[in-house]
């Protein structure tokens, strides 16, 4: 049986510089808030919705692995609000940005019209812009 990668979304997502926290028990932890979001697709557009919204990740003590931990909420171009939380890994032994993130997100909503997307499981790989200031992913429903 072989999985089939529908598209879903681009996604852009605009991120502060980090505010990191060494030598925690997890690694080191890496705290990026998310400043703009914009959701673009044939089923799905959203956009940003309020400023709860962050990457609470972490790096491996050895530094070469990053886990991604990322939850905000959106609001579609017709005005449904959409949980969304992804968790995802990239390799960064050769420094941030140099590889992709891959990651897995999930969506949750109440509302009638995309209640589709609470029963997807969504990946995506993504890459950073050169600045830092924002990442770009290609969304998929797995299927």
């Amino acid at each position: 049986m072989a999985i089939e990668l529908v598209p879903l979304a681009v996604a852009t997502i605009g991120l502060t510089p980090p505010t990191m926290i060494p030598n925690g028990p997890h690694g080191a932890r890496i705290i990026v808030e998310v400043t703009s979001w914009e959701m673009e697709g044939e089923r799905i557009r959203a956009k940003l919705r309020g400023s709860a919204a962050a990457d609470w990740a972490t790096v491996t003590a050895d530094g070469t692995l990053l886990s991604i931990d990322v939850r905000a909420t959106v609001e579609t171009h017709d005005g449904a609000a959409v949980f969304v939380q992804y968790n995802g890994r990239s390799d960064v032994s050769g420094g941030f940005g140099t590889r992709p993130n891959y990651i897995a997100p999930r969506f949750e909503t109440g509302d009638e019209r995309y209640a589709w997307l609470n029963k997807i499981q969504a990946v995506g790989k993504g890459a950073l812009s050169a600045d830092f200031s924002s990442i770009t992913y290609e969304l998929y429903e797995l299927r």
